[in-house]
């Protein structure tokens, strides 16, 4: 599989393109303004505590107080709340590797008895500001690099369970072990598969780096302040997606453009050439084909190769998926139709996912299909299509009904973008000018220019209205127009133009403006 990355950066952010064998997989779009980024650090200040809900609302500079919950207050939250107190003060003056962790708090305790006292915490956003709701925070605090992610407050080392070797599992353990750095846990990510110890070693030295400015801007810090900003959506995905399938990053920013290549240079040297840099005159997007697949993979209603397609809607409470076979037809075995519709709208529905980043509870109504085996090859088909999705997710079987139900994670605001252009007829209200009214505005115009030295005119309209001046062989409204106005006019006819256009044009073919 080929994956390509195209940035478009304007004046208002950075838009992001994922294509994997050309076709549109994520968009993201990073805003020059953006704040409250999942990943970013602050320095919160507890606002209020709600035990019914056993959480806290607390103040990080959002217009809505951000939402912390029990579970998502870390074991080690007494060593949160003492650390950040002795950073305020001490900064990166203090030696983190002798820093005494606090007892682990419990798992069944109430938020009141962690946060009584309404103190500053270090906190990091989980979920970015949905809709009306604030940003969900948490205390597990973790900083993700190429190949591990750092967890600071305890001693643990975990390894990707998506290393399936289990004598690659046991010789990252070994290594990780022992060079650890103390008062650290460390998560071994899947990109780490095969990496030397050198290689491991420098990712963690980077992000104890990263610790050291964290105490560093928590120094004198009065909450709510950002602490630090989890890096550049470009340099994220870099971080996240870069394997050998990468093999083509494309920039329209010369700044972009020299960030990523450093960064490149410093995470994977041997991938530095693959970034290039686009000035060719027209849009980046337009270019490579996505603007035309935003319009067309966007929208309730989404088309597939064969005639199938999909319905999608969002409720309140969940997406509703849709899957109608349209002029389909493989074979004339009706289950076996059926059976190859829903699995090209299962490749579809998981790029769907990805693209517009769906989350919560998603419901797909299937084409029905009787054989428990087809039944059971579609969730397998729709488990393995899954596995490129970042986010957490679950599958659950086909029921009886011919749902499926797929849960995923909501980190961001579901990407909506209106496919639909306001018609240029109209405006949008759904209604157009009644052609009698045209009829008197146009002649208007006639008898303005008529009595302004014109002579010789050319009107263009659209064909329907053309066929309504030029009706009747002598008492055409054209005819009487020429006979009253005393101008020689001639009336043509433009299958581009909308209903209600026209345009008056001099002997010279230079358009009047009005």
């Amino acid at each position: 599989m080929n994956k390509e990355l195209i940035i478009n950066a304007a004046p208002s952010g950075v838009e992001i393109a994922l294509l994997e064998d050309k076709k549109l997989v994520e968009l993201h779009n990073e805003k020059a303004d953006a704040n409250f980024a999942v990943g970013d650090l602050y320095l919160g200040k507890v606002k209020k505590l709600i035990p019914g809900l056993n959480a806290a609302f607390v103040d990080v500079g959002f217009e809505k107080d951000a939402f912390l919950h029990y579970t998502d207050l870390s074991p080690f939250a007494k060593s949160i709340l003492k650390f950040t107190q002795t950073a305020m003060q001490e900064g990166d003056a203090f030696d983190f590797g002798k820093f005494e962790i606090e007892p682990e708090i419990i798992k069944t305790g109430k938020i009141n008895e962690v946060l009584n006292s309404k103190p500053n915490v270090l906190v990091q956003i989980l979920k970015e500001p949905i809709a009306a709701k604030g940003p969900r925070l948490s205390c597990e605090l973790s900083l993700p690099g190429r190949f591990v992610v750092l967890t600071p407050f305890n001693e643990i080392v975990a390894v990707s369970k998506k290393i399936h070797s289990s004598d690659e599992r046991k010789r990252l353990q070994k290594i990780v072990e022992a060079i650890r750095p103390k008062g650290f846990g460390v998560i071994v990510r899947t990109a780490a598969e095969g990496k030397s110890t050198s290689e491991l070693h420098q990712d963690l030295l980077e992000l104890q780096a990263t610790w050291k400015n964290i105490q560093h801007n928590l120094k004198d810090a009065v909450a709510p302040a950002k602490i630090l900003s989890e890096q550049d959506k470009t340099t994220s995905i870099l971080r996240d997606l870069l394997n050998a399938d990468f093999n083509n990053i494309i920039v329209n920013d010369k700044n972009i453009y020299n960030d990523t290549r450093n960064y490149l240079q410093r995470i994977a040297p041997d991938k530095e050439d693959i970034v290039s840099y686009y000035n060719n005159g027209s849009p980046v997007f337009d270019h490579y084909g996505i603007t035309k697949q935003v319009k067309s993979s966007f929208g309730k209603t989404v088309n597939l190769a064969s005639g199938a397609y999909l319905i999608i809607e969002h409720t309140e409470a969940l997406h509703v998926i849709d899957v109608n076979s349209g002029y389909k037809s493989v074979s004339n075995n009706q289950e076996e139709n059926a059976l190859q519709t829903n699995l090209e709208a299962a490749a579809e529905i998981a790029r769907q996912l990805r693209l517009r980043d769906i989350g919560g509870i998603i419901v797909i109504d299937f084409i029905d299909m009787k054989l428990p085996d087809n039944k059971r090859k579609l969730q397998e088909a729709m488990e393995e299509l899954m596995n490129a999705d970042r986010a957490k997710h679950a599958v659950l079987p086909i029921s009886k009904f011919g749902l499926m139900q797929i849960t995923r994670q909501r980190m961001r605001p579901e990407v909506n973008i209106n496919t639909s252009e306001l018609c240029p007829s109209c405006g949008g209200t759904g209604k157009v000018t009644s052609t009698l009214l045209l009829e008197d505005e146009i002649e208007k115009r006639l008898h303005y220019l008529s009595t302004h030295s014109y002579s010789n005119l050319l009107l263009i309209v659209h064909p329907i209205v053309y066929s309504h001046l030029t009706k009747g062989i002598f008492n055409s409204i054209y005819k009487k127009w020429k006979r009253k106005y005393k101008v020689k006019l001639i009336l043509e006819k433009n299958n581009n133009y909308q209903l209600i256009e026209y345009r008056f044009f001099n002997e010279h073919d230079d358009e009047i403006k009005f």
